[in-house]
């Protein structure tokens, strides 16, 4: 069997195979609530196949959201329809996956497919963002405000909240964001933290929060897998670094976190990225392999064989698979039959295996 259809264990969950269904933000909610097209979304791909679906960058409170349309987990009422999205990914022999997010300063957006401009905060739709520090994602938008010791320890407390609702709503896997800009990258990278506390200045004062927020979540989310997203490298001069995140890695492992789902950027407006197919995937070699933890690779992995590749090179243990994912929901039963596997297909859908 190829790499890519074979199967993992990470602490005592099973993995069908090495196949992820990465986050992807649907603004859809409203007022964060889960509905049919989460439902719709989420278990299409899980009859297609994947070990894992992990839903979008949920939000830990109302004012982390991106937009006025992203998944919630902040109240105990978003848990109902949440539990009905895993218990069908279950029923499909799949794992469910939650992405826990706080957006930071690139809160109150408006929909990308609407213009992904900034909410005024005394707008419809819009409310004050906050951050490590009150500067802006871009010159001409309004800047967020600074948080303080309470607003840090409030960012700790929603995501142990969020963490434990994520348990009764029947997940399997939590994944702290801490990438693309969102609130704990803007904290980590020394290009957006500006603070002269124990929050800012050195690298071990930047990652501070980070380390509070995981520590605070395993204590509540026991011996299930935990996942960290990171932007590896923030594309810039001065900025966060390949070498950062390897440090970072090393203290996660150390903290119990089981696997750095690999991204890169997203914290300063207009950088240049030289994507390519696969481009991030180095880092996640460097990442496994100079930390010595468990990565996942993301980002313009489009082809069955490229996706196999990059596990039998040794750069990942398992494949995020995003935008090829909504191109086509069942990726992985089309991966399986281009790599010579023969894997389970739904009874309901044996019919049209070839």
């Amino acid at each position: 069997m190829s790499k890519l259809l074979s199967p993992l264990s990470i602490r005592n969950t099973h993995f069908k195979n090495r196949i992820v269904i990465s986050p992807m933000c649907q603004y859809s909610s409203i007022d964060g609530f889960a509905n049919n097209w989460h439902l719709v979304h989420l278990g299409s791909r899980a009859t297609g196949g994947a070990s894992l679906i992990i839903a979008e960058a949920t939000a830990i409170v109302p004012e982390g959201r991106i937009t006025y349309g992203d998944l919630g987990i902040w109240k105990d009422e978003h848990i109902t329809k949440l539990k009905e999205i895993t218990d069908f990914i279950h029923e499909q022999d799949a794992l469910a996956g939650i992405q826990l997010a706080h957006a930071g300063r690139k809160a109150s957006f408006e929909k990308p497919w609407l213009g992904a401009a900034q909410i005024p905060s005394d707008a419809e739709n819009g409310w004050k963002s906050v951050s490590a520090s009150a500067v802006s994602f871009k010159e001409n938008e309004e800047a967020p405000i600074a948080l303080d010791k309470a607003g840090i320890q409030k960012v700790i407390d929603a995501f142990v909240d969020a963490t434990r609702r994520s348990e009764q709503a029947g997940f399997d896997v939590v994944e702290i964001h801490a990438a693309h800009g969102y609130l704990l990258h803007q904290f980590y990278s020394p290009l957006m933290n500006q603070r002269t506390d124990e929050y800012g200045g050195s690298f071990e004062n930047r990652i501070r929060l980070l380390l509070e927020v995981v520590d605070a979540v395993k204590n509540v989310w026991n011996e299930k897998p935990l996942f960290v997203r990171i932007s590896a490298t923030d594309w810039t001069e001065n900025g966060w670094q390949i070498e950062d995140s390897i440090a970072l890695s090393k203290i996660l492992k150390e903290k119990g976190v089981d696997l750095i789902d690999t991204s890169t950027g997203g914290n300063i407006a207009g950088v240049k990225i030289p994507s390519s197919p696969g481009y991030q995937s180095g880092f996640a070699e460097r990442i496994r392999k100079e930390a010595g933890i468990m990565t996942g690779a993301v980002g313009l992995i489009t082809t069955a064989e490229q996706a196999e590749q990059i596990l039998e090179d040794g750069k990942a243990d398992v494949i995020l698979i995003a935008r090829a994912s909504l191109r086509d929901p069942n990726f992985p039963l089309h991966a399986a039959k281009a790599l010579g596997d023969d894997i389970k297909w739904l009874v309901q859908y044996e019919r049209a295996k070839i």
